[in-house]
């Protein structure tokens, strides 16, 4: 399958990584495996861009890593996507979490409403339903830090650019 579109997300920092990590370990070891994308680290995506316009996403997200510190999150609570395919903590929307989402807007991916999530298990909805109750077991809330951008193509994943977060702006 080709290439279909660009995405720039929000990597989350290490201590982050562990607890999700332990919330996913807790599906598998339920037997939920997932068909979410391995490898890449948990994130919130940012902003879709099209294909042709890679250079100007890496221009825009050097742009916004220079900006902006690292910027606290608390994935304080569970979502479900409708159509019931993906399972997700989720942040809340502070000031800092939305400022770096806006700076990472171009008129070319203003499509969607943006929901920040971190997806734990992508399946089909039965799947999904079933394993929310282990989720529900082994999640608990928790203030972690956004302190990297990541652009990635997609389908297959194609990684682009990291950059860390090193500006001022919180």
């Amino acid at each position: 399958m080709a290439e279909q579109f660009l995405t720039l997300m929000a990597d989350l920092d290490e201590d982050s990584q562990a607890i999700m990590s332990e919330w996913y370990n807790a599906l598998k070891e339920e037997g939920f495996t997932g068909m979410q994308t391995p490898g890449l680290p948990y994130h919130i995506s940012l902003a879709t861009f099209p294909l042709d316009k890679e250079q100007e996403a890496v221009e825009l997200m050097r742009k916004v890593a220079e900006e902006f510190s690292p910027i606290p999150v608390h994935i304080s609570h569970i979502g479900l996507f409708a159509g019931g395919k993906v399972l997700f903590g989720s942040p809340e929307m502070t000031p800092g979490l939305v400022s770096l989402h806006d700076a990472c807007a171009m008129e070319t991916n203003q499509e969607h409403v943006w929901v920040p999530h971190a997806s734990i298990l992508i399946d089909e909805p039965e799947t999904v339903c079933a394993a929310l109750p282990v989720f529900v077991k082994s999640f608990y809330p928790f203030i972690g830090k956004i302190t990297r951008l990541h652009l990635c193509a997609f389908w297959p994943t194609r990684e682009i650019a990291s950059i860390e977060l090193n500006g001022h702006k919180k």
